[in-house]
């Protein structure tokens, strides 16, 4: 089937031609969230099990006056943890992110900022913060729209699709972020670790301001293909309609409420993952409860209407720095074959590699196998290796 948007995208697609692609829906319940107008406060909601200390422990604090959130959770799930995170504010919304300084190498070390896709958040990282700050200044941020990022209600403060929740808008973010929180500039600059259609947004952010990135890798990126360039001419009309329908009646709204459960989202995940004992309850908690709060609907409904804007393979060329491009063999979303076809031989890709045994997350089903090779990027691209 053809894909997109990672699961939702392939839901969308399919439904054209299959009904039980439907059944890829669940996986929107990673869609955006409210938060409370103020900064650098932890909140409750997400991060459980045995990896939450170690991740909590990196931001040195905890501030809890921000209140619980309250979470709709299954009996199953562990009992509703405290959400890290610190808070930045950008064009009047409050943006989430995890900040993970090096304990030794300091405010000179390489800076890597850690993109998430569709339906993930800062949590989708916790394997690799921790490795990624011994010789980094790294970072992980709630795309807006996205986990505990604000989240503006489209059909209220934007009439029509493709005005807010687009690539552009996230690059703008992530640019401002690298700038802003981070402290990238010329002479200290970026690299971008992105997964699925995070990829797009780190690099529409590398392509508004490549002075202050050296580098990018892609985890298993978008091809992006209910793209109105990527669609067949006598699917475009059928695929608005659909998007229409999800998005304009309650018809959407219905189908999220149905499917949006810890036990649809693992079932997900598991397709996802090509190693079933990878999704955990964890990973379940991370993805399922920003997608429970007020408004996520809103946006996931959103996003999926979204068929412009940059395509990868347009923007690749546009940067001025190496691509590296890591692929699983088992991605069920994203083909690789049809990703070779795409990405190789365009201008800046340095390596295209396929990973074996592994599907559409590989940084949180394979994070031995990532860790390294972000390291290797990094150090070799910084000179501090």
């Amino acid at each position: 089937g053809l894909t997109t948007l990672g699961p939702i995208g392939d839901m969308v697609t399919s439904t054209m031609v299959s009904g039980p692609a439907l059944l890829l829906l669940p996986l929107a319940a990673a869609a955006p969230s409210a938060v409370p107008a103020h900064h650098g406060l932890t909140q409750r909601g997400l991060c459980t099990g045995s990896m939450a200390p170690r991740f909590r422990r990196m931001l040195g604090r905890r501030v809890d006056d921000a209140g619980p959130r309250r979470v709709v959770r299954d009996a199953s799930i562990a009992e509703e943890p405290e959400v890290p995170g610190d808070y930045w504010k950008w064009n009047g919304h409050n943006i989430r992110y995890v900040a993970a300084p090096p304990p030794t190498a300091g405010k000179d070390a390489p800076i890597v900022i850690l993109v998430h896709g569709f339906g993930g958040n800062c949590e989708h990282w916790r394997k690799n913060l921790p490795e990624v700050s011994e010789y980094a200044n790294a970072y992980a941020v709630d795309l807006l729209g996205y986990g505990y990022s604000d989240k503006p209600t489209p059909p209220a403060a934007y009439p029509s699709p493709e005005q807010l929740y687009t690539f552009e808008t996230w690059g703008a973010q992530l640019l401002d972020f690298a700038k802003d929180v981070a402290g990238a500039n010329p002479n200290r600059k970026v690299y971008w670790v992105c997964n699925s259609v995070g990829s797009v947004a780190g690099l529409q952010a590398a392509v508004l301001d490549p002075s202050i990135t050296d580098g990018v890798m892609l985890l298993d990126p978008s091809l992006r293909m209910l793209h109105w360039r990527k669609q067949f001419p006598l699917q475009r009309p059928l695929t608005s309609a659909l998007q229409t329908v999800l998005r304009e009646t309650e018809l959407g709204r219905w189908f999220f409420s149905q499917v949006a459960t810890p036990k649809g989202v693992r079932s997900v995940l598991q397709q996802a993952y090509h190693n079933p004992n990878a999704v955990t309850d964890d990973l379940v908690n991370a993805i399922l409860n920003p997608g429970l709060l007020p408004g996520a609907v809103d946006v996931f409904l959103d996003f999926i209407s979204y068929s412009g804007g940059p395509l990868p393979e347009e923007l690749i060329p546009k940067v001025s720095c190496p691509v590296q491009i890591l692929w699983g063999e088992e991605d069920p979303w994203e083909p690789i074959e049809l990703g070779r076809k795409t990405f190789v031989g365009l201008p800046n890709i340095e390596k295209f590699e396929p990973l074996p045994g592994v599907g559409h997350c590989p940084m949180d089903e394979a994070p031995h196998i990532i860790n390294p090779k972000i390291r290797d990027f990094v150090l070799r691209r910084s000179g501090s290796d």
